[in-house]
């Protein structure tokens, strides 16, 4: 009986096995970002520890940066605070910082990939759920917690429980007008937004081995919002196609022996999972999410479901229709929005600017919307606006904004006001996520978001893509 690839990396990672019956990981890459670092530096100064493998560890700066204007200090004063606690704590330590204006700052779990940091086979860390977004690259990433990055930086290892592994499988061909954000809310829809709890989700098929990275690493993101805390995608190909060449990444002699380890890592032909699922994406058509979880989600041309046919979810529809002033039976294509944002950790990437831009070149926004792009680093707007981007969606009436986490949470500026309905790219529509604890969200894929603010209502990108 072979292995998956979560047994060989969790193997080839593990220091001990604990009396709790925990396994004690060494973290082969930690990412830090400006807001949950500070109080973890300040417990290992406590006790006058430094950081045990500082060259393991690379900051930047995301979350509460303010894309429209990023002149120092801050407007906001527990911003600026924030981002001063960082530069000084990696200062101190001696730790690789990618700041504002470096050509490199942007959304953690754009940059890490983008600068060959994140590699097959590796074990990676961050205090931010969504860093199962790097599973993409067949690494074992995760989401941790302040005292977590405290045991990163003082030991470089963390005790974990090894999760089960569910194996998803996606077969056929993706129709025009899906994309990746797609499968994965597909994923929710069917399995919950609990449904992955206690496992690691690999995603496979021959669906999957067509997409690029780009498309995995936004399939990956969302693992957490299915309740699994990582997603893994097997290395292939495409993979060290993407990484040689980057900054970070081997070269020469020493990238194809890294290959000749990331093949390795792969799983097994005969290995063994605790469960399987099977979608085919060519039946798939585009999603949107009607409610107040990203598993509350139906295809463009259904209408709502009842509550009662729901079971154990009916009580949560509920609150979701109350707070979104649908009802069962609409259809969600034709609801006017206010707001549509491009960007996030899930859809800031230059591929979903440029299927955004496909949409609306030559068109404009509809007079009543409010449209913003975030790029979701410093290398992905200047790549964008070297292509110009960034001129198509300006001529459109979109703004076009500095790199940044941005709308997809309500830690900058960037935020919606009273009753406002948002098209988002993002990950999360729980309420209040978007800055209003009256606002509400709509999660769909950039393409799709590009056409609702064109439109001035949710409309299916098919029919445009006609």
């Amino acid at each position: 009986m072979g292995n998956t690839l979560l047994d060989k990396v969790w193997d080839a990672h593990k220091v001990a096995t604990l009396p709790s019956g925990e396994d004690q990981l060494f973290i082969g890459l930690h990412l830090v970002h400006e807001v949950t670092s500070p109080q973890a530096f300040a417990m290992i100064a406590e006790r006058g520890l430094p950081v045990s493998h500082p060259e393991r560890t690379f900051a930047t700066v995301d979350h509460i940066v303010p894309t429209a204007d990023i002149r120092r200090p801050f407007a906001d004063g527990m911003a600026e605070a924030m981002l001063c606690a960082l530069e000084k704590n990696v200062s101190l330590h001696e730790i690789t910082f990618f700041a504002l204006g470096s050509g490199s700052q942007g959304i953690v779990h754009v940059v890490g990939p983008e600068l060959g940091l994140t590699q097959p086979g590796m074990t990676i860390v961050c205090g931010d759920s969504h860093t199962a977004t790097h599973g993409a690259f067949g690494a074992l990433a995760f989401g941790i917690g302040t005292s977590q990055i405290r045991d990163v930086l003082a030991t470089q290892t963390l005790a974990l429980v090894k999760p089960k592994v569910r194996r998803i499988i996606f077969t056929g061909k993706i129709p025009s007008g899906v994309y990746p954000k797609d499968l994965i809310l597909a994923v929710m829809a069917r399995l919950g937004v609990n449904g992955g709890i206690g496992y690691a989700y690999e995603y496979s098929g021959s669906a999957i081995s067509a997409l690029d990275m780009e498309g995995r690493l936004t399939l990956c993101n969302m693992s957490i919002e299915g309740g699994s805390r990582l997603g893994y995608v097997n290395p292939d190909e495409t993979t060290f196609a993407y990484l040689k060449g980057r900054p970070y990444a081997p070269s020469g002699a020493a990238f194809d022996r890294a290959v000749a380890y990331w093949k390795s890592t792969a799983s097994d032909s005969d290995a063994r999972y605790d469960d399987e699922i099977t979608i085919d994406v060519s039946v798939l058509s585009p999603m949107v999410t009607w409610g107040i979880n990203p598993g509350q989600a139906v295809y463009v041309d259904q209408r709502l479901p009842d509550p009662t046919t729901l079971g154990m979810d009916a009580e949560t529809a509920s609150a979701a229709y109350k707070h979104m002033g649908f009802n069962p039976g609409d259809r969600i294509a034709g609801k006017k929005i206010d707001v549509a944002f491009i960007g996030s950790c899930t859809n800031g990437r230059l591929s979903d600017l440029r299927e955004a831009a496909a949409l609306i070149r030559g068109r404009k926004k509809a007079p009543h919307v409010r449209a913003l792009v975030v790029p979701g680093s410093e290398r992905v707007k200047a790549a964008a606006e070297a292509e110009g981007l960034d001129a198509v969606f300006r001529d459109a009436g979109f703004e076009w904004r500095n790199a940044g986490c941005s709308m997809c949470l309500a830690m900058n500026p960037d935020r919606l006001s009273g009753r406002e309905l948002c098209a988002s790219s993002s990950n999360r529509n729980f309420i209040g996520r978007q800055g209003s604890p009256n606002g509400r969200t709509l999660l769909m894929s950039p393409a799709m978001v590009a056409a609702a603010a064109v439109a001035g209502e949710v409309v299916d990108v098919r029919e445009v893509l006609k």
